[in-house]
């Protein structure tokens, strides 16, 4: 596309001069999309000090491999660590998610058995991924359940 200095208007390629004044006309600049950095609002790992994520990685994996019982011994062992304190908030998620999901099934017969079965394993499985992101020092929120509104 092309355009006139003096009169700023657009013309095609093919013209050489402006159509109203007669001048020569420039070659308007094509706009190179730049990319985004990609930025995931789950993901709280930069707001942790990196000497606190190594430091206090085997008390952020309690509470996704040992429930309520890792809850505590994590509170009780680095109450002062924002990094545990984060993974204590989402096993306590995914602890509330699981005894919700077994109360349901309970209460609903054959049908609440299959669900609150198949519910248990996504939990698992939620719970297995939760336990290797601590493994790498991130501090993401757990998938599925991050969707629930409860202890925000």
């Amino acid at each position: 596309m092309k355009f006139c200095p003096n009169c700023h208007l657009t013309y095609d390629d093919t013209a050489n001069v402006c159509g109203q004044c007669g001048g020569p006309l420039q070659v308007i600049p094509q706009q190179v999309p730049q990319a985004q950095p990609a930025y995931d609002p789950t993901d709280h790992t930069a707001e942790f000090n990196p000497r606190d994520i190594s430091d206090n990685k085997v008390f952020a994996m309690l509470p996704y491999l040992m429930s309520f019982i890792g809850v505590i011994i994590a509170l009780l062992a680095a109450p002062s660590s924002p990094y545990t304190m984060f993974h204590v908030r989402q096993g306590l998620k995914i602890s509330v998610t699981s005894i919700l999901v077994t109360i349901v099934g309970a209460i609903i017969p054959f049908l609440g058995w299959i669900a609150a079965g198949i519910c248990a394993i996504v939990i698992l499985v939620v719970e297995i991924i939760c336990f290797f992101r601590v493994c790498k020092g991130q501090a993401k929120e757990p998938p599925i359940i991050k969707n629930l509104g409860f202890l925000k």
